[in-house]
């Protein structure tokens, strides 16, 4: 995945000015794929560079933000990335290999960092618990919603199962 394609997804949910883009990535997009505000403006210059999205003209007075929108072009991008084939990448975490670690040397003080792991993770299902409840309990026909779910559904399960690893991890740990 890559950062231009994670922005015109965003803004083609809704346009918006690149303050308004990093907001909704903190709450959206950037639980799965994280970008500074720094690399979000960067990247929107280049999309609109590309002739993928265009600048709307900015509100009058001062400190009003550009808002912007995806165009046809940036569509077309995004519906060719879409349908695009990619394997999985190759998992990459640190915790894994410390877990490995002091498997292979015996105690080392991993049982700490187990437990702050565990902790983030009860938050990060805490949060997405709560976004169930306030947005996608129910039935709903809309196919955008569904998609949704399903998306915070896998969110859902991979804390679930990293918390269930840190407590069995934990147990072990501190046996």
């Amino acid at each position: 995945m890559s950062l231009p394609h994670a922005l015109l997804t965003s803004l083609s949910e809704r346009a918006g000015s690149g303050s308004e883009l990093a907001r909704r990535f903190d709450k959206s997009i950037g639980f799965f794929w994280a970008a500074t505000h720094q690399q979000i403006y960067r990247e929107l210059a280049r999309l609109e560079q590309a002739g993928w999205i265009e600048s709307l003209p900015a509100e009058t007075g001062r400190g009003r933000k550009r808002a912007y929108r995806v165009l046809p072009a940036g569509t077309a991008e995004l519906r060719r990335w879409v349908a695009e084939g990619e394997d999985p990448r190759p998992q990459r975490d640190a915790l894994m290999v410390r877990i490995r670690a002091e498997a292979a040397i015996g105690p080392a003080g991993l049982a700490e960092e187990m437990r702050r792991h565990l902790a983030l993770h009860e938050a990060k299902l805490a949060l997405y618990k709560s976004f169930e409840q306030r947005d996608l309990a129910g039935e709903s026909d809309s196919r955008e919603r569904k998609l949704q779910y399903v998306l915070l559904k896998g969110g859902i399960a991979q804390e679930e199962l990293a918390i269930n690893m840190a407590r069995e991890a934990l147990r072990i740990l501190e046996s």
